[in-house]
């Protein structure tokens, strides 16, 4: 890696320490040594870590930022924004389709002119899924009214975010400000970093406070009105304004910028230029492939080749005279850019800086766009001299032979085309017979029969074998268990979480039955498309020629915190009454993305956002109860199961077949267990769910048509056991039995015991 030593020995002028961390990890340490009020943030791989270490941090007394989980990221969003505009400083962390999400949110933010820092730890977007990093997030901030500072190292991550607070809140400026890193490459590579030793200093070159003068909804003396509808006229000139306030921010920038290496010897200008001075081919790229293209220039300035390169340090307000300036004596120019503008001949960076030479007459620079990089795919040093022999090229014949291409791509082989594995399972053979369902008139509730469970053992598993699940996983063997009630054929729908994950990873599918995925949030509003569309094409006859032998049992699969950010679809969909059962795998968390909490991990619990530390001890709320809300909407049947119970389980599912193929949507919930995340043997999880049944934190029941029935009474059988009888079997809940956390203890079994009652009490009386 190429090293300039003069910037690297200047001296600084207030006390640095020396650590060795991660870009992740310094946007956090950065963040707690402003020591911001709030942060409302959402787990997303790769930026799920700074809230992470956030919270381990807040866990042991070092921060008081109030760290407040959402149930999505634009709820994350939407806090965020809320407590921008009640006058103090704010914080979140995103990526990829997560930022996508909260882009509605974005404009409304610098629209209105509400400072906070968001750390944007770019990954490739949706669709298909790819979680490694890039820049198609990114470009999609371009249009949204926020600086965006750029990230090539971990230093630059930590410097950047406290250069972002300052310009945020720059008079000035007054605008959100966007600090992007490389997902998993800044984001989680270990690299030496300077940082101020003490956070007063910090907070002398930020500010203690935020300045005086800006708008406060907790000002009563001067009550505002934000977001107000605007008429034509009024609207052009808010964007005026805040178009100056973004150029503006250049200016501040460089300021700022300059003050900052007064003081800490580290230096950052709107580009970063390395040996440009007589340079007469150079590479443009973005962040942490701007280091190492360095050593390509210093191994091609050896051979005699004026060569350099440029990576900007803000793309937001673009760099436009500067670029110009720096390739006024250039004759050819590499563009690297990490995601395309699909359609636009380039991506959004070689088109800008094509922009940027014709602004300032410059016509007799080449320009070479190539895409590379995408979905993480790694930048290596002979990447790098490719690049640099298609501007060499162009310099020496004065002509772009192809202006614009991909690079690193590889054109498909016929004969690796991939081949079906699984083969479709029979209708025959799913649709056996054994299992009986009948409605009882006088009641109104169905009749189930099922045979002996070995009896049901001959029908196929709907998902394969060899999936990459953990060893233990409960997933599989409670959605199996599930699908042995289920006859006939299925349309599935996967949530993202683990069950998606480790199934299908192409171009191999575990999966012997159609199979869907979309978005997180998004699973219940798609699966009740194809739904209609299923029962429409049959109105009208379409569907004969594919000879159906009975109707399709359409089931959405979600769980790891899908009922978080999913919980609005899936309730529209409830309250539509579409003919598809929703089933969760409860597994308590946000497994996935590792192990954060979700609003279905129970008090107390320890879970990467809920860390245990001297001044907090686990999740300090109680879980949310899926199956009570989703019976609030008086869909026909909703009901739990264990696979530590399957004959219950078995009757559970052939009932939501019959409901979700003739009345409307069924929702169900299994417990799963998670050994990796619950800290607990691999082949303990059913007896593990098992004590969470006895001792009625998870209790087996049913609500038909209204009506509560409990399928398994602990207490009835004298099985009941304390709630510590549980606990005491996972590693991430055997703080709670410590004399010192007696309260938290105390709390939890209360409120396990109050749902508990109330759940008899509506056994016991139909009108409940």
């Amino acid at each position: 890696m190429a090293i300039n030593m003069e910037k690297e020995q200047r001296l600084a002028k207030v006390e640095e320490r020396i650590v060795y961390e991660s870009g992740n990890e310094m946007a956090a340490y950065a963040a707690h040594q402003i020591n911001y009020h709030i942060m409302g943030y959402f787990p997303i791989s790769p930026s799920t870590e700074v809230a992470q270490f956030l919270d381990l941090m807040k866990a042991n007394g070092q921060h008081d930022i109030k760290l407040i989980p959402s149930d999505g990221e634009h709820s994350s969003a939407g806090i965020c924004y809320g407590a921008s505009t009640a006058g103090g400083r704010v914080f979140n962390a995103t990526s990829a389709n997560g930022y996508m999400y909260m882009l509605e949110q974005m404009n409304v933010q610098s629209g209105t002119r509400f400072p906070m820092v968001m750390n944007l730890v770019c990954r490739s977007i949706s669709g298909p899924l790819d979680i490694h990093g890039d820049h198609s997030d990114l470009y999609f901030a371009l249009n949204t009214g926020w600086p965006i500072l750029m990230c090539r190292d971990p230093q630059a991550v930590y410097d950047m975010n406290i250069l972002a607070l300052k310009l945020a809140e720059d008079p000035e400026v007054r605008l959100p400000v966007l600090v992007a890193s490389d997902g998993y490459f800044t984001s989680h590579q270990k690299r030496r970093v300077r940082t101020f030793a003490h956070s007063k200093d910090v907070l002398k070159f930020v500010g203690e406070t935020p300045p005086a003068g800006f708008p406060d909804t907790l000002d009563r003396n001067h009550p505002i009105t934000v977001g107000p509808y605007m008429n034509e006229p009024d609207y052009i000139n808010n964007k005026y304004q805040q178009s100056e306030a973004m150029y503006n921010a250049e200016k501040v920038f460089e300021r700022i910028a300059g003050e900052y290496a007064e003081l800490t010897g580290r230096e950052y200008q709107m580009l970063d230029m390395y040996r440009m001075e007589d340079a007469e081919v150079a590479v443009f790229l973005m962040n942490s492939a701007s280091e190492i293209i360095k050593d390509v220039v210093d191994e091609l300035r050896s051979q005699g080749i004026k060569a350099g390169s440029i990576a900007p340090n803000m793309i937001r307000p673009f760099p436009q005279k500067q670029i110009a300036e720096a390739l006024k004596n250039v004759k050819a120019i590499t563009v690297g850019d990490r995601a395309d503008s699909f359609g636009a001949h380039g991506g959004n960076m070689v088109n800008e800086i094509k922009a940027a030479l014709f602004t300032y007459g410059n016509h007799s620079t080449k320009v070479i766009s190539r895409i590379y990089g995408l979905g993480g795919k790694e930048f290596y040093a002979e990447d790098g001299h490719k690049l640099f022999e298609l501007a060499i090229e162009a310099a020496e014949k004065n002509k772009v032979e192809v202006p614009f291409d991909y690079y690193g791509h590889t054109p498909g082989d016929k004969s690796k085309e991939p081949q079906r594995v699984l083969k479709p399972m029979k209708f025959e053979d799913l649709k056996t017979g054994l299992i009986q369902v009948k409605m009882n008139e006088e009641t109104g509730k169905l009749g189930v029969r099922i045979p002996p469970l070995r009896a049901l053992t001959k029908k196929p598993k709907r998902i394969a074998p060899g999936h990459g699940a953990c060893p233990g996983c409960g997933i599989f063997s409670g959605l199996e268990l599930f699908f042995k009630g289920i006859e006939g054929d299925i349309v599935a729908l996967f949530h993202t979480g683990c069950a998606m994950v480790v199934t299908t990873g192409y171009p191999y599918s575990s999966h012997k039955a159609t199979y869907i995925h979309n978005l997180f949030q998004n699973g219940a509003a798609t699966l009740s498309g194809v739904v209609e569309m299923f029962w429409e094409r049959k109105r009208r006859g379409e569907l004969d020629e594919l000879g159906l032998q009975d109707d399709f049992t359409f089931v959405m699969v979600t769980g790891d915190g899908g009922m978080d950010i999913g919980m609005g679809p899936a309730i529209g969909a409830a309250l539509r009454g579409h003919r598809m059962i929703i089933v969760e795998y409860d597994n308590e968390g946000y497994m996935n993305t590792g192990a954060q909490l979700s609003y279905s991990t129970p008090l107390g619990h320890r879970t990467s956002t809920s860390n245990i530390g001297s001044v907090q001890k686990g999740k300090v709320f109680h879980h949310k109860d899926t199956a009570q809300i989703m019976a609030a909407t008086n869909i026909p049947y909703v009901f739990t199961g264990s696979e530590a119970y399957p004959q219950d389980l078995v009757k559970k599912a052939a009932k939501a077949q019959w409901y979700a193929q003739n009345e409307g949507l069924v929702y169900g919930k299994i417990l799963i267990a998670c050994p990796l995340n619950w800290i607990t043997p691999d082949d303990e999880g059913t007896n593990i769910v098992d004590a969470a049944v006895n001792s009625c934190f998870f209790p087996l029941y049913e609500v038909e048509h209204g009506q509560t029935t409990i399928t398994y009474d602990p207490e009835e059988k004298n099985k009941r056991v304390p709630l510590t009888d549980w606990l005491k079997t996972m590693g991430k809940t055997r703080h709670l039995l410590k004399p010192e956390n007696a309260e938290a203890l105390a709390g939890f079994e209360q409120e396990v015991d109050r749902r508990w009652q109330i759940l008899k009490a509506k056994h016991e009386n139909p009108l409940l």
